[in-house]
């Protein structure tokens, strides 16, 4: 799976967040203000850019931004280590959203986060996998993470919804310091605002074997990137170093598009950081 950002994305995003102009970006790129629009809108111009200078004009690690522009992907996820965890991509238009269906192996109860924009695949697993899906964990509400909802809880009536909005019925907001247990699984949440005013990321741990934290960020960050300012940009790269990076190296992040990757990998290559 490719990035969820590309070269001219990212750049795009932090000179945004910092109001460079667009000639500034392209004399330090040494490239025309058209070639710039290109490259923003494609990820490439044509034409050789210097990402280093580029990197220093937008705000951004030049280091990290060469790896972007090398080819830097995430290692590939090997999810046997915690085997009850699935990736559901779905598609719409040319756009594809991740949601995520974890449960306890023992129990079977399943919890499901985010719906992406197709509930099939999502109903398919559970009837597959003979599970009972008990909770419902909404990263924040931007139509392409909840658009399916409704379907989902016409299935399965009796599944706790869980939100971060503030507009969300009481019984379905999250709770400060709230423990859900799934099985033996635990998932507890931080509020990671930013990209959306109601964004969450979800933390589950206690996995069989040890296996390491995983967490569930929305669209947070991305591999390598993070999600657009809305409200802030500010703010969402605040939160993500107070309640993402700080999460152990080995801990599996889940974002609403793109690939998998960890806590580690994003210290080292994210060029927000």
């Amino acid at each position: 799976m490719n990035l969820e950002d590309h070269l001219g994305d990212i750049v795009r995003k932090s000179a945004a967040r910092n109001n460079v102009p667009a000639a500034k970006l392209a004399s330090a790129a040494g490239i025309s203000e058209s070639e710039l629009a290109t490259l923003e809108k494609t990820g490439s111009c044509g034409k050789t850019v210097n990402v280093s200078a580029l990197a220093e004009a937008a705000g951004l690690n030049a280091k990290k931004l060469q790896g972007i522009a090398n080819g830097w992907l995430p290692a590939k996820t090997d999810l046997s280590v915690w085997r009850e965890i699935r990736v559901i991509t779905t598609k719409d238009d040319d756009m594809t959203v991740n949601c995520y269906l974890v449960w306890d192996e023992v129990t079977r109860d399943a919890a499901l986060f985010d719906t992406g924009v197709d509930a099939k695949p999502i109903l398919d697993i559970i009837a597959s996998e003979s599970l009972a899906l008990r909770h419902i964990f909404i990263t924040h509400s931007h139509y392409d993470h909840v658009q399916e909802l409704p379907k989902i809880r016409e299935a399965f009536p009796k599944a706790k919804v869980h939100s971060g909005s503030k507009n969300a019925p009481v019984d379905q907001r999250n709770k400060t310091a709230e423990i859900v247990h799934l099985g033996g699984l635990r998932v507890t949440h931080r509020e990671t605002p930013g990209h959306a005013e109601d964004g969450v990321t979800y933390i589950i741990g206690n996995w069989q074997e040890d296996a390491p934290h995983v967490a569930v960020v929305g669209d947070t960050i991305f591999a390598g990137s993070i999600g657009r300012g809305n409200p802030s940009t500010d703010l969402a790269i605040q939160k993500v170093r107070e309640q993402i990076l700080t999460l152990p190296a080995d801990t599996l992040i889940c974002p609403g598009h793109g690939p998998l990757t960890t806590v580690a990998q994003e210290k080292e290559h994210n060029p927000f950081f």
